[in-house]
């Protein structure tokens, strides 16, 4: 009888993934090696204000493997970001503990996705937090992934992983990149004919020093639920004196993404009778703070302070004149 035998076995390996250069050349490595490669992306909620999935999707297509997206947002509020063993880094970024539960929820997937193990594009000395040396052993240890986890961009300059000494994986055609510069990544891409890469850089906005301000910020007046995330991505962030938030829309793509993002904690704002900006208020917002906001939205638009403007705030209309200037909004800014 002609049987597959276990070491006749196509492996197969999900692979962190994040869109980047990094996270696609450890795929690509592994997959030259034969082995089938699932590119799982979790989202935790703090990618980019753009959805990066047309990306995504873009680099898995040039590498020849499969996508798939596991929403955590929920889970990441609840259990990650506010209590993290191991503290964060420059902002608001709980790095260790962040790549320590997405592994684990990978490791997680294995079994059912029929996974022998793991990859990531980690790289070390690469991030001052999250890829030190001893930083990648807390990861590893948090997720219980010692041996499980290959990271195929520095293997050479760490302790061989199961793969590797079961011979699923040729340690010698794996690479050992340590430190932040990203020459032989950037000569591998070229090399491969990788096209529309994204540039080095983070990422995640907990990384980011003024969506850090806002957040911090916001938690001091509401709990964070996972439909307040997207409106903390866009706009200008105001506190007005009564305690409500506003935030008025830079541009028109900021607009879209505000009237898009309005829960019912919070009130749209729009001019009725000139162009502005689309605002919105936390529901509960006093008279005063709701007379305020749509003086600001009005400041904000095509308008002069010489006239009067209808602005609708949620189903109330206020009539009201701009500020002659953008300045006194300056006091009420979350993130100067």
């Amino acid at each position: 009888m002609n049987r597959t035998t276990l070491s006749d076995k196509k492996r197969r390996a999900i692979a962190l993934f994040s869109g980047g250069l990094d996270s696609t050349l450890a795929i690509k490595l592994v997959k030259d090696q034969g082995i089938e490669v699932i590119a799982l992306n979790i989202d935790i909620g703090f990618g980019s204000t753009k959805s990066k999935l047309e990306h995504m999707q873009s680099m898995c297509d040039q590498v020849g493997v499969e996508l798939r997206t596991l929403d955590i947002r929920d889970q990441y509020l609840r259990e990650i970001l506010f209590n993290p063993k191991y503290g964060y880094g420059k902002n608001f970024n709980p790095c260790i503990d962040c790549h320590g539960n997405m592994f684990r929820i990978a490791r997680e997937l294995m079994e059912p996705w029929e996974a022998d193990f793991l990859i990531s594009g980690e790289v070390v000395g690469q991030r001052p937090m999250s890829q030190r040396r001893d930083a990648l052993d807390l990861v590893t240890g948090l997720s219980e992934t010692q041996e499980l986890l290959l990271r195929p961009l520095s293997a050479k300059v760490l302790p061989p992983t199961l793969p590797e000494c079961e011979g699923w994986v040729d340690r010698e055609k794996l690479l050992g990149i340590t430190g932040r510069n990203r020459e032989v990544q950037l000569r591998m891409a070229e090399e491969i004919g990788l096209k529309d890469f994204e540039k080095p850089g983070g990422g995640c906005l907990l990384t980011d020093e003024n969506f850090s301000k806002k957040l911090a910020e916001f938690i001091k007046y509401d709990n964070l639920e996972v439909e307040d995330i997207a409106l903390l991505k866009c706009g200008r962030h105001l506190r007005l004196p009564d305690g409500a938030k506003l935030v008025i829309g830079r541009h028109r793509e900021d607009n879209a993404m505000i009237d898009a993002a309005i829960t019912p904690k919070y009130r749209k704002i729009r001019l009725l009778d000139a162009t502005g900006p689309i605002s919105a208020i936390s529901a509960n917002a006093s008279r005063a703070d709701k007379e305020l906001a749509a003086r600001l939205t009005a400041t904000y638009g095509k308008t002069s302070p010489s006239k009067r403007y209808s602005v609708q705030v949620g189903e109330e209309t206020f009539e009201v004149i701009p500020f002659e200037s953008k300045e006194p909004a300056k006091k009420y800014f979350i993130n100067l």
